[in-house]
């Protein structure tokens, strides 16, 4: 958070996380620049979701999307988030989500899905052996990577890795297993083992990391609730991404600050274009940015 992020940490404890763009009962991102800054988000689509969102726009809807930056100096819990057609049964909610690598360190992996072979019942015996570490799909990760981790799939992020994480809005999050170990407590973490078996795809095996370096407004995930379209783009460069009427979308910066539609975005930091106003991207150098869309229909 602070060494690549550049961001204050005012506290002791340890952080792990950044909720940059949020919408939640508990949790509102403000608006810090433009004509409603100081506004909650929550504010803004109630009040301005026309020309935040468009015409057809419930307000009543929370924003779609959650953006967080994830700050792994250790290997998190294996867990798993329920898909929509169970969610509500379990009393959660579904919860598809996309990890860009922005930084990596000491040799950092992720765990993706299952490995060949597995099924619920040995899965279920490892489980019991303390030995899912066999049973999860481990891949190296490195700057530039990218993967669609769909409501269902198995994983684990493991230490080294900063981490965009782009996802529905939801916070359900199943934990199935903690590697042993005690939370800042000293007490074991609480485990949510039916309800991560009856999430989990046990067809999910060996999903392979997609490389972006290089990409130049090519889709690098795409589902049913949002679409992530990353630009590498050199020298002084001008960019026309939407028209008034088209879209809301959000502008993630990355190792460069941006001007998008005449604003100042830093580095690592989110803008929010919405419906009603056209949206362009400036910068005199070389830089990447990805953009979130597709989630406003």
């Amino acid at each position: 958070m602070s060494t690549v992020l550049s961001r204050e940490i005012e506290s002791d404890r340890p952080i792990g996380e950044s909720w940059d763009i949020v919408d939640r009962k508990d949790h509102q991102s403000i608006v810090d620049s433009g004509k409603f800054i100081g506004q909650t988000l929550d504010q803004l689509i109630k009040y301005e979701y026309r020309y935040l969102m468009g015409p057809n726009w419930d307000p009543n809807r929370r924003f779609p999307i959650l953006v967080k930056w994830l700050d792994c100096a250790q290997k998190l819990s294996l867990q798993v988030h329920p898909p929509a057609r169970i969610a509500e049964s379990l009393g959660g909610e579904p919860k598809t989500e996309n990890w860009y690598i922005a930084h990596t360190s000491n040799n950092s992996s992720l765990y993706i899905g299952l490995k060949k072979g597995v099924t619920k019942s040995s899965f279920e015996k490892a489980l019991e052996n303390n030995d899912l570490d066999s049973m999860c799909h481990k891949v190296a990760s490195h700057s530039g990577e990218s993967i669609l981790v769909e409501s269902g799939r198995i994983h684990a992020i493991g230490g080294g890795n900063l981490i965009l994480e782009i996802q529905q809005n939801s916070d359900t999050t199943y934990r199935v297993y903690d590697w042993g170990r005690k939370g800042l407590d000293g007490k074991e973490r609480e485990l949510h083992i039916d309800e991560s078996l009856k999430s989990i795809d046990f067809d999910d095996f060996e999903p392979s990391l997609l490389n972006t370096n290089g990409n130049n407004g090519h889709a690098i995930a795409e589902c049913e609730h949002f679409r992530i379209r990353k630009f590498c783009l050199s020298g002084s460069f001008h960019v026309d991404l939407k028209s008034e009427g088209e879209n809301c979308a959000i502008i993630h910066s990355l190792s460069k600050s941006l001007t998008v539609s005449g604003s100042k975005v830093q580095p690592y930091s989110q803008a929010l274009s919405p419906f009603g106003e056209k949206c362009w991207i400036e910068s005199e150098s070389a830089a990447e940015f990805l953009v979130t869309d597709h989630f406003s229909n």
